[in-house]
């Protein structure tokens, strides 16, 4: 069972990703060529290094400080998966957020997380006001 809940502050930690796995294999990615999006085969991992999980988490942290969103998703009170929203509108009317980060541990992709974290977003969004959710995603198929 999935337990989801906003974070505080306090509790974004290295601690806290110490049972998250970020581990994805990258096999295509997106390519604009003369104009015209094509599939190329760039292998590799894709995971964090302690200095990307130290970012991370003062990422994660400023966001909660100013206002923003962060949400995760525990299993046996492990961390499993999480999104964050920028809580700073913007664009020519405003209506967008920063949906700044989502993710879901390798060990629980394909079971529906994503999709419930994104959804949550998307309410507190619209909660906020915001119409959209700016998204800027790795040119990975398999994200």
């Amino acid at each position: 069972m999935i337990q989801y809940r906003e974070l505080n502050i306090d509790e974004i930690n290295r601690e806290l990703f110490q049972d998250f796995l970020r581990h994805q294999k990258v096999t295509l990615c997106r390519r604009k060529e003369q104009g015209v999006w094509v599939l190329k085969r760039e292998p590799f991992i894709d995971d964090w290094s302690e200095e990307d999980y130290q970012i991370l988490i003062q990422c994660l942290k400023r966001t909660v400080f100013t206002g923003g969103f962060v949400y995760a998703a525990f299993s046996n009170e492990s961390l499993k998966g999480f999104v964050s929203v920028e809580s700073e509108s913007f664009g020519a009317e405003c209506k967008y957020l920063d949906l700044s980060s989502i993710h879901v541990s390798e060990d629980m992709r394909g079971k529906g997380i994503g999709k419930s974290l994104f959804d949550s977003a998307k309410e507190w969004a619209r909660k906020k006001g915001a119409s959209k959710l700016y998204i800027s995603a790795h040119s990975a198929i398999e994200t």
